[in-house]
């Protein structure tokens, strides 16, 4: 493993987080009987993960419950990132909301502290103290932000602080390389990018689309038919399938797994300081884990680059990839 700082906090950082959600949330992920949370929780300290990311909004609080008890007596190995939601995001509301998290947590501080997504911009004057007042007490370490987009990081920079910038970024996703991250480099944020394997479409688990389940099926990849969706789109169906083949053969033809190489080429990309994986076995995560140590080289970077640019072309400017561009939540 090694290690990036986190934007100017000075805090060095595993280039492989943890993502929590997989193992608190088994209603969106599905049941699994092999799930072994303090397992992998303590697979990943001993690997060097020093990054571990949760929600509040992650299984209803779960996600927090089970994180923290599987870092129980491992705590001062770790940094702990967690986010409020929107609707915590008033003055009472996010000392609430913190408070709350601290607790499910079962530590007196969160190292990262996260506004989930971008509210209304008037508003941020009214949470920007609470956030610095939390600091001051030493509940929170370090604040950031995530889907936070060019116009929405001018608004908050001007009234707060942040050391990151969380955001959905990957292969099948590079729409935040137009605008998103050149805007995170701009005021020296970290990215941390989550849903690195979207959602496991590049993990090489799935030969059709139609394997995938359904609450994964929903990004403005696929068609407005697909159940669960909202963007009301035709997607992109035929040309996200024909680059989920070529990548495919491209891993093959290097010998190395699609989701290694997928993790390898994000953690490649110039400003990401972390990819978030998540992970609810032990194999599962130590095979990945094999792309913090593999370096492709700027050749198959720039194969990987011309296989997935006409799905980047495609799919546009838009960060949000679940909304359209009138509706985007992300600007």
């Amino acid at each position: 493993m090694y290690y990036r700082t986190l934007g100017t906090s000075g805090l060095n950082v595993s280039v492989i987080a943890f993502g929590a959600w997989q193992i608190g949330d088994p209603d969106f992920w599905g049941a699994d009987a092999e799930a072994d949370p303090d397992g992998v929780v303590g697979a990943a300290v001993d690997a060097g993960i020093n990054l571990f990311d949760t929600a509040e909004v992650y299984g209803d609080g779960r996600s927090e419950e089970v994180l923290g008890k599987a870092l129980r007596g491992r705590r001062d190995k770790v940094y702990i990132a967690s986010k409020a939601f929107t609707e915590s995001c008033t003055p009472e509301g996010l000392r609430i909301a913190c408070e709350n998290s601290l607790r499910r947590l079962g530590t007196d501080h969160i190292d990262l502290y996260q506004i989930h997504w971008p509210f209304t911009a008037s508003a941020y004057e009214e949470i920007t103290p609470v956030l610095q007042a939390l600091k001051t007490e030493g509940k929170i370490r370090e604040i950031g932000v995530s889907n936070f987009g060019p116009e929405d990081l001018d608004t908050w920079m001007k009234i707060g602080a942040a050391v990151s910038n969380q955001i959905g970024y990957n292969m099948l996703f590079r729409a935040p390389e137009y605008e998103m991250l050149p805007a995170c480099r701009r005021y020296d944020l970290s990215i941390l990018a989550y849903m690195p394997l979207m959602q496991g479409l590049l993990s090489g688990r799935y030969r059709q689309l139609d394997d995938i389940p359904m609450k994964r099926r929903r990004s403005r990849h696929f068609a407005a038919s697909r159940e669960g969706t909202r963007h009301g789109e035709p997607g992109h169906e035929e040309l996200l399938s024909d680059t989920l083949e070529e990548l495919s053969d491209f891993a093959e033809a290097v010998h190395v797994p699609l989701a290694v190489l997928s993790l390898s080429w994000l953690i490649a990309q110039p400003g990401l300081t972390s990819a978030i994986v998540g992970a609810r076995k032990i194999n599962q995560l130590l095979a990945n884990l094999q792309a913090a140590e593999l370096d492709v080289g700027p050749a198959a970077i720039a194969q990987l680059n011309e296989i997935s640019y006409p799905l980047k072309r495609a799919m546009g400017y838009n960060c949000d990839m679940w909304e359209t561009d009138a509706n985007s939540r992300i600007h």
